[in-house]
């Protein structure tokens, strides 16, 4: 069975401290971590998927892998630049939006458009619709992520 994969998206510094423990919460419970590869919520997500062991996949948008932050086991070069945003997203199996600007909005669109579920962890972007849910907390995103994902959580 193939292990699931989870989406961690947005930007920030300011949000960091939120993705790295997304990221830890979701590789402790067997996900795999996919991102953009990048800095700020990407590196911090990848960095504490890491920390409890778990595999990372970044997918960048230029033609080189020397841009993936050091915490990316698996690197995609795409060579399409902001179109990326559409494989990091079709890629999961669920979507954790932290943060972000206006490349984060556009993934959870493409998200949507795939049928992807999308959690918010507030604060974060005010959309709402069908398939898109809200919590406060990196545990509620992570175990919400594999849930709607088909994961039982442990």
């Amino acid at each position: 069975m193939a292990r699931v994969q989870i989406a961690v998206i947005g930007s920030g510094v300011e949000h960091e401290a939120r993705a790295e423990e997304v990221g830890r919460l979701l590789a402790e419970r067997g996900a795999t971590i996919v991102c953009g590869a990048r800095d700020e919520v990407m590196a911090a997500a990848a960095r504490g998927a890491k920390s409890a062991g778990g595999t990372t996949i970044g997918i960048l948008p230029g033609e080189s892998r020397a841009g993936a932050n050091e915490w990316i086991d698996h690197v995609v070069v795409t060579g399409v630049g902001h179109a990326r945003n559409l494989a990091v997203v079709a890629s999961g199996d669920a979507v954790i939006a932290v943060g972000g600007a206006w490349g984060t909005l556009s993934e959870i669109a493409f998200a949507r458009m795939l049928g992807r579920p999308v959690i918010v962890l507030e604060p974060g972007w005010a959309v709402e619709g069908e398939g898109i849910e809200r919590v406060r907390t990196p545990e509620q995103a992570a175990d919400l992520a594999l849930r709607l994902a088909g994961t039982a959580v442990e």
